[in-house]
């Protein structure tokens, strides 16, 4: 009778070893594929971020070509949604129960996440580094589904306040905001950065909406207030407008970016070079333009990445390094899965980032999670346009 117990015994652990090496899935993904949704917008007023997602298709691209993830080849697939929450909804339930993806990925705008939001929290898919700076999204206890990527918003602004408290103390600013859930968030981040001297040194908060054929008008106002310091909360199509304006009527104040519309190619380019200089920032990535990155590794092996699977990209376009950047990010997260490709482990795993670095973030720039912070990149450096390229200058901000 001992004899049988102790066979019993042996098949038992026989059996529960295969069973704890077993592979786990969710839609979307088996032994040979993984399936990611996205929505970016293609058109609309905010289709200069659509090259995001054509440089994450094309890293997903080079990664299927190297023989995938695990094993496993990436299928990257991406609607246009036209920077319309209503579109976005409509294409992220057909990514979700028609295509069975196994989460969304790069998903961009904030009024289009907030539509989403719920959605995806209530259906316990991954909402997985949304193309948005809003604070909201780093909300673990409320939304564990959803996780943000780059700064967030409030922050960055809080920057940008510090630097003119800093240097201009007398400072009298106009600000420029986009009239959504992204432009207040900047907006109350600029605010608490000033403190209790908000209400004396900001002369006029002016918005536009999406749907706004110019902001010209926007800008007029704004140099008829008598700031002598502007801070720009815009998408890229407005902001190149708001920079030729205040060119062109002679205003010339000190002039502050929001990091999501200080491309070279998208903004400054269709704005004007020369009208451009002097703008300040902030950059948590390697600008291709920059002199600085000429030789570094990390930026030449970005370049012969666009040269082969996205050579109608436009190098000057440090969009393309953000797609770039987050795509590597994304693919660490699932190499980090290995065989448990359930939603939960996607986000166990995202939520488990240890100082990782890719090489074309900023030197002094690394993504960090846990269970209860939900902010993979949290520092910034300022730099300023010299009409040529960006110029970092000053610290690394932030953690």
């Amino acid at each position: 009778m001992k004899a049988k117990l102790l066979s019993f015994g042996m098949i038992a652990a026989a059996l529960a070893f295969p069973a704890s090496a077993q592979k786990k899935y969710d839609p979307g993904a088996s032994d040979t594929e993984i399936r990611i949704g996205n929505t970016n917008p293609y058109s609309g007023p905010a289709s200069a971020y659509g090259t995001i997602a054509k440089s994450i298709a094309a890293y997903f691209k080079m990664v299927n070509d190297r023989g995938g993830i695990n094993g496993r080849k990436v299928n990257f697939i991406s609607y246009d949604d036209s920077y319309s929450p209503p579109k976005t909804v409509e294409m992220v339930r057909k990514l979700v129960e028609q295509d069975n993806v196994l989460f969304v990925f790069q998903t961009l705008g904030t009024p289009s996440n907030t539509a989403i939001h719920k959605y995806m929290n209530m259906r316990k898919v991954p909402q997985m580094h949304v193309a948005t700076g809003a604070t909201k999204w780093n909300d673990p206890k409320n939304f564990p589904w959803t996780m943000g990527w780059q700064p967030n918003y409030q922050s960055e602004a809080r920057v940008y306040a510090q630097h003119i408290l800093k240097t201009k103390p007398d400072a009298k600013i106009g600000v420029l905001f986009q009239n959504d859930d992204y432009g207040k968030d900047y907006l109350k981040g600029f605010r608490d950065g000033l403190g209790d001297k908000a209400r004396a040194m900001i002369v006029a908060e002016v918005s536009y909406e999406v749907s706004d054929p110019t902001v010209d008008s926007q800008i007029v106002q704004l140099q008829a207030s008598g700031a002598n310091v502007f801070f720009n909360i815009t998408t890229p199509k407005f902001a190149a407008q708001a920079i030729r304006k205040a060119y062109d009527i002679g205003w010339k104040p000190v002039h502050y970016l929001n990091n999501v519309s200080n491309s070279v190619g998208s903004v400054l380019t269709p704005a004007g070079l020369e009208k451009s200089v002097g703008i300040i920032t902030s950059a948590y990535l390697k600008d291709a333009t920059d002199q600085r990155w000429a030789n570094d590794t990390a930026i030449a092996q970005w370049r012969e990445f666009m040269k082969k699977y996205y050579p109608d990209g436009n190098q000057a376009d440090v969009f393309n390094v953000y797609g770039y950047t987050v795509g590597t990010t994304l693919a660490q997260v699932l190499k980090q899965c290995g065989d448990n490709l359930t939603r939960e482990n996607v986000m166990k795993q995202a939520a488990s980032m240890k100082g990782f670095r890719v090489e074309t973030l900023l030197p002094g720039i690394s993504i960090t999670t846990s269970a209860d912070d939900y902010a993979p990149i949290e520092s910034v450096q300022l730099e300023r346009f010299n009409g040529k390229q960006w110029e970092l200058f000053g610290e690394v901000m932030g953690r």
